[in-house]
């Protein structure tokens, strides 16, 4: 049989039907209350009011994993850049105290390779359910002469829903309010082009200078972590008032510990942190020392080691820290919340100190 014109232009419509089959089990894993519809069809339909709310609103985000992805690609190294796909955008939306129902990916490359597309796409169904969302449908985009052979590029999207009345803006953050920090897993997604540039000189199959038992290259992708079922177990912890005991939250991605917190705060407020309250991971140490990085340069760029700032009243702050603790979180009293006296919006005591001796 002739080939087809298309197929000779480089885009296969066959290989493409083949893998939305091969994706079909793993999709079918992260199936929820409130999905209407299986994967294939032109468009995803989810009933809100079965998912359990009364008086929703609806809250979306959407990420990529940037520059990561290159050393995966590099690497060979696909397993778990789909989780990463999924913590950022999902990571995004409980910090407004949402809970993430449905998610949609875009995958797209010059020529389908199955084996990795689907590699992929399955780290993106593991982190579906690790969120508790229903990986509902994306779009697997075949553009030769778009991008160099074996590259690809991800793009995902989320949509949560609040009871309007629990909904988090962090307007009721006051001084004296505490501020947790939940252990990262590592750099998560953010700052790669300048890890790519540290690492430049190391074999990403040598073994990882700062982690045992693992190459460079599986150090540097060890997943983003996602913090959602902790932290909406943990919003159920009310004051006297009847108000959540959470009052605000940050999700440290693109920006870092300076520029992330901050976005969370009400004018009058500033986030003062101790870097001495918590270790600094030796993934960060190595980054550090490789480009003689300054601790202002890795606070602006790097998590640091905190993946997410929880902002609590002192009511209820240690029931706060108990319930993300049982569900297998690292909490660390980082900081407190104080009038704020300046321009300043954050302070990091110690940084230098601190980071050095890491």
């Amino acid at each position: 049989m002739k080939e087809s014109a298309y197929k000779q232009a480089g885009v296969d419509i066959e290989a493409g039907a083949a893998l939305v089959e091969r994706i079909k089990p793993h999709v079918a894993k992260t199936k929820r209350s409130g999905v209407m519809s299986g994967l294939g069809g032109f468009g995803a339909f989810f009933d809100v009011k079965q998912a359990g709310f009364k008086d929703p609103v609806l809250v979306s985000s959407t990420d990529g994993v940037g520059t990561k992805l290159k050393i995966a690609i590099d690497s060979g190294n696909h397993d778990s850049i789909g989780i990463d796909l999924v913590a950022m955008c999902v990571n995004d939306i409980v910090v407004q105290g949402a809970e993430p129902l449905f998610f949609l990916d875009y995958f797209a490359t010059g020529k389908l390779d199955n084996d990795t597309a689907e590699t992929v796409i399955k780290g993106i169904a593991q982190g579906c359910e690790i969120a508790g969302c229903a990986l509902v449908g994306g779009e697997t985009a075949e553009m030769p002469g778009m991008y160099g052979a074996g590259d690809y590029d991800l793009a995902g999207f989320t949509v949560g829903a609040a009871e309007r009345d629990a909904v988090i803006t962090g307007d009721d953050i006051a001084p004296g309010d505490v501020i947790l920090g939940l252990a990262s897993s590592g750099p998560h997604s953010n700052g790669y082009s300048l890890v790519r540039r540290l690492a430049e000189k190391h074999d990403y199959d040598a073994p990882a200078p700062f982690a045992a038992d693992m190459s460079l290259g599986q150090a540097l992708l060890v997943p983003t972590r996602i913090y959602v079922k902790p932290l909406l177990a943990a919003l159920a912890h009310k004051d006297g008032a009847g108000k959540a005991v959470i009052r605000g939250m940050a999700h440290i991605t693109g920006g870092g510990l300076l520029e992330n917190i901050p976005r969370v705060l009400p004018e009058n407020c500033m986030a003062v942190l101790d870097a001495a309250s918590w270790p600094l991971p030796p993934v960060f140490s190595w980054l550090a020392q490789q480009g003689e990085v300054s601790a202002t340069d890795m606070a602006l760029t790097f998590n640091c080691g905190i993946g997410m700032a929880v902002i609590c009243a002192q009511e209820g702050v240690q029931a706060v820290r108990q319930t993300l603790e049982a569900q297998g979180e690292t909490v660390y009293d980082i900081g407190r919340i104080a009038p704020k006296s300046g321009e300043e919006a954050i302070t990091i005591a110690d940084m230098e100190q601190a980071w050095r001796q890491s």
